[in-house]
C-alpha cells in the first residue's frame, strides 16, 4: 500500500514540477514521424524540433493543442510539403482537425487515421495522393468533413461512407473514382453537400440521396453515370449539377432528356444482392443476366422475346448503317481537305529563329502537320462573333490571327521554340511576319469553357487590358481544326521573376537594389489597374499572381501574366492552376474557408511577392517570416545585396508585406493605398 502511495506521489510531483507526462513525449515522438514523412528534406517545419514543446505557443508551425496540453489541430495547408502522411497521426489521440490540403503530398491515405475517433475535419484535398479511400474512414464517428478532392485516388467509393452519421460534407470530386455511387450514402442524415463530379463513376443515382433532408448540394457532373434521375431532387433546386452525364435521364430536369422505355430497362439497379463490384472500372465490362434487363417486360406466364428481340436488331442495324456512313463521309472529308493543305511540315533550325522567306520556302515543298482531326465536335466559340466579311465584329480589329500566321511564326510549334509546358497549355516563341517576337501560347480547347458565350465574354475582357505593367495581347487564333486556341503576346527576353530568386552569390541574376524597388513598384501599379473599374474595362481579380506569372522585359520592367485567363479555362483546369500557386504560399487564408476569390486575395498574394524580393529566396521559413515581423533586417535581407540597400525603405517595404499578408483579408489595405504607400517610400 506505501509502495503505491509513493508512486502516486512521485507522478503528482512530476506533474506540478512541469516534467512532461508520458503521454506528452508519445505525442512528440509522433509530431516528429509526421513531420519526417510530410517534410522529408525539412524544408518547411523547421519549427517543428525534438526538444521542443508543441504545446507552446508558436514553436511548432501549425500545431494547437487543447486545454489538457494535447495536440488538437494540425493545419498545414499550402506550405509546399511533398512527402507522405504518417500513420504516426494515430497517435495524436485528441486531434480534432487535419488540414494538409493544397500541397505536393503523395503515396496512400494510411488506413490507421480512422483510429481518430475524435477527428471532426479531414482536409487532404489538392494533393497527389493514389490508391484507395481506406473504408475504415467510414468507422470515424466524429467526422463531419471529409475533403478529398483534387487528388488522384482510385477504386471505389466505400459503402460504409453512409455509416458516418455527423457527416455534413463529403467532397470527392477530381480523382480517378469508379464503380458506382454507394446507395449507403443516403444513411448519412447530416450530409448537405456531396461532390461527386469529375470522376469515373457508372451506373444510376441511388434514390435514397433524395431523401437525406439536409442535403442543399448534389455534384455529379462529368462522369458516366445513366439511368433514370429520381425525381426527389428536384427540390434541390441549382443545387443539384448532373452534367456531362449523356446516359442520365428524368423528367422536370431542365437540358435532360426525358427517359424512354429503353432507359427504364436498361437502368443497372444497385442492391447487396447485385452481383456488380463496386470498384468496376469505367471500361469494364459488367455481366448482368440477360433476364435482368427486360424483366418489366415479361409477365409471369409470358414473355414477347422473339418481339422484343426483332425491334432491337432493328433498331441496331439502323444505328449500324448511319454510323459506317458518318465514318465515311468524314473520312472522304479529310481526304480532301489534305489535298488542299498547303502548310509546311515541322522541323527543327539550330538558332531557334524563322525568318519568312524560309518558312515561305519550306511550306511550298511540305505537307500540313495541322490535321483537320475535330478534337471537339462542333466547337465553334466565335460562331455568333463573325461579320461578313470572316472578321470578328465581337472584337477589335487585327486581333484574330490566322492559323497559318500561328504556325509559321512558330516554325509549325518546333520543339526547338518551345518555352514551357504545362498540363493545359504549351508557350512557343514565334516571329511574326512584320519581324516582330511574339509568344505563343497553345490551349486545347477541351480546358476552355463549354459554353461559347462566357468563352467570348472572357477573351473580350483580355482584349481590353492596356497598362505598362501587363504583357501585351496582340490577338488570338481559333483553330477548329487542330481542337486548340491560341494566344498571341509580346514576347519578355529575360524570363519570368523567379530566375532572379534562389540564384548563386557572383550571379548576374542578383538584382541590386534599386531593381528590386522598381519591379515591386510595377507589379503593384499593373494589379491596381487590374482591380479599378474603367470605361474601356471593368474590375477583375488576377486570382494566380505569383512569381512565375511576373515576366521581365529587355529593361527588366515587371509585366504580370496571365491576366483574365481563368475566364477562359474550365474549372477543373482552374483547380490544376491554382493548385501551383496554393503549394507556394500566394493563396489567401480566407479562400480555404470560402471558396472565393476577392481582391484581397491578390493583394495577400503582392504581399508574399515583396518578402520573396526582399529575401531573394522563393520559398519563405517561418524563421525569415518571424525576422520580418521583427525588423531584424540582417537576417530577413538577401544577403548577396551585401548591405547595399537603404534600411528605412526595405523596413518600410517589409511593413506593407506584412499589412498584406495579414490573416484577416478587410485588414489588408486595398492596392490604391499600397501604391500611395509605395510612393511615399521613393518620396
Amino acid at each position: 500500500m506505501g509502495v503505491v502511495d509513493c508512486a502516486s506521489c512521485i507522478f503528482l510531483l512530476a506533474a506540478l514540477c512541469g516534467v512532461p507526462a508520458a503521454y506528452g513525449n508519445a505525442e512528440l515522438r509522433a509530431l516528429m514521424e509526421i513531420k519526417l514523412s510530410l517534410d522529408p528534406h525539412d524544408n518547411h517545419l523547421s519549427s517543428w524540433t525534438d526538444g521542443g514543446d508543441p504545446c507552446s505557443s508558436g514553436t511548432f508551425e501549425g500545431v494547437a493543442c487543447n486545454e489538457h496540453r494535447k495536440v488538437s489541430n494540425i493545419s498545414l495547408q499550402g506550405k509546399g510539403l511533398d512527402g507522405k502522411v504518417s500513420p504516426a497521426v494515430a497517435e495524436l489521440k485528441c486531434l480534432s482537425g487535419l488540414y494538409l490540403h493544397y500541397n505536393s503530398l503523395t503515396g496512400e491515405i494510411p488506413k490507421e487515421i480512422a483510429n481518430l475517433t475524435e477527428l471532426t475535419d479531414l482536409y487532404l484535398d489538392v494533393n497527389n495522393l493514389t490508391g484507395t479511400i481506406p473504408p475504415e474512414i467510414g468507422d470515424m464517428p466524429s467526422l463531419q468533413v471529409l475533403q478529398l478532392c483534387c487528388n488522384q485516388l482510385t477504386g471505389g467509393i466505400p459503402p460504409n461512407m453512409g455509416s458516418l452519421k455527423k457527416l455534413s460534407v463529403l467532397a470527392l470530386q477530381h480523382n480517378r473514382l469508379n464503380g458506382t455511387i454507394p446507395s449507403s450514402l443516403g444513411d448519412s442524415g447530416m450530409l448537405k453537400r456531396l461532390d461527386l463530379s469529375f470522376n469515373n463513376l457508372l451506373g444510376s443515382i441511388p434514390a435514397s440521396l433524395a431523401d437525406i433532408t439536409k442535403l442543399e448540394v448534389l455534384d455529379v457532373q462529368n462522369n458516366s453515370l445513366s439511368g433514370v434521375v429520381p425525381p426527389a431532387l428536384k427540390g434541390l433546386n441549382g443545387g443539384f449539377n448532373w452534367s456531362n452525364n449523356p446516359g442520365l435521364c428524368g423528367v422536370g430536369f431542365p437540358s435532360l432528356k426525358v427517359c424512354t422505355g429503353w432507359d427504364q430497362a436498361t437502368i443497372i439497379q444497385v442492391d447487396p444482392s447485385a452481383n456488380i463490384p463496386n470498384n468496376t472500372a469505367n471500361n469494364a465490362s459488367v455481366n448482368i443476366p440477360p433476364s435482368s434487363n427486360f424483366h418489366a417486360h415479361c409477365n409471369q406466364t409470358h414473355c414477347s422475346s422473339s418481339s422484343k428481340f426483332m425491334q432491337f436488331a432493328f433498331v441496331s442495324g439502323v444505328i449500324i448503317a448511319t454510323v459506317l456512313l458518318t465514318i465515311g463521309g468524314f473520312l472522304i472529308f479529310i481526304c480532301c481537305r489534305r489535298r488542299k493543305q498547303k502548310i509546311g511540315n515541322t522541323f527543327d533550325t539550330s538558332d531557334g529563329q524563322l525568318s519568312t522567306p524560309q518558312a515561305k520556302e519550306f511550306s511550298r515543298r511540305s505537307a500540313s502537320p495541322l490535321s483537320n482531326l475535330e478534337y471537339r465536335n462542333g466547337w465553334d466559340a466565335f460562331a455568333d462573333a463573325y461579320d461578313s466579311n470572316g472578321g470578328f465584329h465581337e472584337f477589335p480589329l487585327g486581333f484574330n490571327y490566322h492559323l497559318e500566321d500561328v504556325g509559321a511564326a512558330t516554325q509549325y510549334f518546333s520543339k526547338v521554340n518551345l518555352l514551357g509546358k504545362s498540363k493545359f497549355s504549351a508557350v512557343y516563341k514565334g516571329i511574326l511576319k512584320d519581324g516582330s517576337v511574339v509568344a505563343v501560347k497553345s490551349i486545347n480547347v477541351t480546358c476552355c469553357k463549354s459554353e461559347d458565350a462566357e468563352f467570348v465574354k472572357g477573351l473580350n475582357l483580355l482584349t481590353s487590358f492596356r497598362h505598362e505593367n501587363l504583357v501585351k495581347l496582340r490577338g488570338f487564333c481559333c483553330s477548329k481544326e487542330r481542337g486548340e486556341f491560341f494566344l498571341i503576346y509580346d514576347f519578355a527576353p529575360n524570363g519570368n521573376l523567379s530566375q532572379y530568386l534562389d540564384v548563386q552569390d557572383g550571379s548576374s541574376h542578383v538584382l541590386d537594389w534599386t531593381t528590386r524597388v522598381t519591379i515591386i513598384n510595377g507589379i503593384a501599379k499593373g494589379i491596381l489597374y487590374l482591380h479599378s473599374n474603367e470605361p474601356s474595362k471593368p474590375s477583375i481579380v488576377h486570382q494566380n499572381i505569383s512569381i512565375k506569372k511576373v515576366l521581365m522585359d529587355e529593361n527588366l520592367v515587371p509585366l504580370i501574366s496571365d491576366s483574365g485567363l481563368l475566364k477562359l479555362l474550365a474549372d477543373d483546369v482552374v483547380f490544376s492552376a491554382l493548385k501551383f500557386s496554393a503549394a507556394l504560399g500566394y493563396m489567401a487564408p480566407e479562400y480555404i474557408t470560402t471558396g472565393r476569390f476577392t481582391e484581397k486575395s491578390d493583394v495577400y498574394a503582392f504581399g508574399v511577392i515583396i518578402l520573396q524580393i526582399l529575401s531573394g529566396r522563393s520559398k519563405l521559413s517561418h524563421l525569415m517570416r518571424l525576422a520580418a515581423e521583427s525588423c531584424r533586417l540582417e537576417d530577413f535581407i538577401d544577403p548577396y545585396l551585401r548591405g547595399k540597400f537603404f534600411d528605412s525603405e526595405a523596413a518600410k517595404l517589409t511593413e506593407i508585406a506584412l499589412a498584406c499578408t495579414h490573416e484577416l483579408p478587410d485588414l489588408r489595405p486595398t492596392m490604391e493605398a499600397v501604391v500611395e504607400e509605395l510612393k511615399a517610400c521613393d518620396s
